[in-house]
């Protein structure tokens, strides 16, 4: 037999060695034919299995946004919170209402003031993390095959809840004064004259993750009056708003059109993420569906962590806090900035000006995600570009993180990854492309964390 029809049979054998399986479940998992379809479209975040690995004492981290809460008044903290459960202990710890603690949101109010936002606390929900928010407002609009449009790259987190929703996501292009409005208006365009039915946009328009570029003034109300044109609700994720070296951030996308927008914020990047708590601003019927399934959710957000969180904003200098923040996360932008341009001169990257990320450009021929293992193999980790799109975009890019290391780490960290790409740049001189796949052409999988 010839090899085509070799390979045909085994194919054929395969798919119905699949389909078996799928009907009758598998040795792993027996409940596999059970399973909602949206569930097995279902994957593990790239930044997620990195954690393992990144989080090892040994390797200088570059991947993960988690906050830095050194600088939190932990002394305080414990005495407030003490205070707390001898005062209101016995509503800290009961289950409360679905939309939230009505002191919280009254406090949220006043945060987004910073933002130029002007709203009234019967709008807010409160929320499981912004992520949470998140979440609830994609079960709520999508339904299967409906598209979201995001920024291209896009957050990593949105982009998994969009896929578990069975959304599909049409990525517009950025540069550095952050989404293009003439692209998104073309886009949306074409989208509508083919007949595909758009839900909403999604972006992050303040220190943007994973590139790091915010928004232009000049392009905000752009964004807005294209979007209201094409009746196309924005979602506005703002975690790091706040977080702005120079100063308070620009007016929110919701400052230009309550009534258009739902605006997503969270304490976990300018308090601490432990609590989870964060909230939507929606427009009134949105809000009320919002409400509806949380409860559905979660019955109620946590408790102690909405009081925490108001009886800190109303008895500490929070937003004094938040400048230690900025000058911190400052000094380590600046670390980050000086290294690479130390030891990865032949690579580009943006220049935040706030947030937790610089997107970094990679030379000709040089692969993220194929790279990845030989990173952590030499003690250093950060985001293939692959895991901001949802349509394998990025292997030319990779996000680092400058929030977590201290710039010391840092340096460190650049220095490190510095020698993968120069050993990765002359192996792809060697043999015209990235040797890290393959026969079928797929990356080789990164070890796991005894392998290294």
């Amino acid at each position: 037999m010839n090899e085509g029809a070799q390979t045909g049979q085994g194919e054929h054998g395969r798919h119905d060695a699949a389909a078996a399986a799928a009907r009758a479940g598998t040795r792993l998992d027996p409940w596999f034919s059970s399973y909602a379809e949206r569930a097995h479209g279902m994957r593990a975040s790239e930044v997620r299995s990195l954690f393992a690995v990144a989080n090892r004492p040994e390797v200088v981290s570059l991947a993960g946004g988690m906050p830095n809460i050194d600088g939190l008044p932990l002394d305080f903290l414990a005495e407030m919170t003490a205070k707390l459960l001898r005062d209101r202990g016995a509503r800290a710890l009961q289950y409360g209402g679905g939309q939230g603690e009505s002191e919280l949101r009254e406090q949220i109010v006043e945060v987004m003031r910073y933002d130029h936002v002007h709203a009234h606390p019967d709008d807010v929900v409160v929320t499981t993390g912004s992520q949470q928010a998140l979440d609830l407002v994609t079960e709520i609009f999508i339904d299967p095959g409906d598209v979201v449009v995001a920024e291209a790259p896009s957050y990593v987190g949105a982009l998994g809840v969009f896929r578990a929703y069975q959304a599909d996501v049409v990525h517009v292009p950025m540069d550095d004064d952050g989404l293009v409005p003439e692209e998104l208006d073309r886009t949306l365009t074409e989208l509508r004259a083919a007949g595909r039915t758009v839900k909403f946009l999604y972006t992050v328009p303040n220190f943007h993750n994973p590139a790091g570029v915010s928004l232009s003034a000049e392009r905000r109300p752009r964004i807005v009056e294209i979007c209201r044109r094409h009746h196309v609700l924005i979602l506005e994720d703002n975690p790091y708003g706040l977080l702005g070296f120079d100063g308070d951030p620009l007016p929110a996308l919701k400052s230009y059109d309550s009534d258009s927008v739902v605006y997503l914020g969270s304490f976990s990047k300018t308090f601490a993420p432990g609590y989870r708590v964060g909230w939507a601003l929606a427009p009134h019927a949105v809000r009320e569906k919002l409400v509806l399934a949380s409860e559905s959710a979660i019955l109620s957000p946590t408790m102690m962590g909405q009081l925490s969180i108001a009886t800190y904003l109303s008895t500490y200098d929070w937003y004094g806090q938040v400048k230690e923040y900025r000058s911190m996360y400052r000094e380590r932008r600046d670390a980050m900035m000086a290294a690479l341009g130390e030891f990865l001169p032949d690579t580009s990257w943006t220049v935040p000006t706030g947030g937790f990320y610089t997107w970094v450009t990679l030379p000709a021929g040089l692969d993220a995600q194929a790279m990845l293992p030989r990173a952590v193999t030499n003690l250093v980790a950060y985001v293939s570009g692959t895991a901001f799109y949802a349509d394998g975009q990025g292997r030319d890019h990779m996000r680092l993180s400058f929030c977590y290391p201290t710039p010391e780490r840092i340096r460190e960290g650049v220095r490190r990854l510095a020698t993968v790409v120069r050993a990765e740049t002359d192996l792809v001189t060697m043999f015209g492309t990235s040797p890290h796949r393959d026969r079928t052409g797929h990356t080789v999988e990164m070890p796991s964390p005894d392998q290294v």
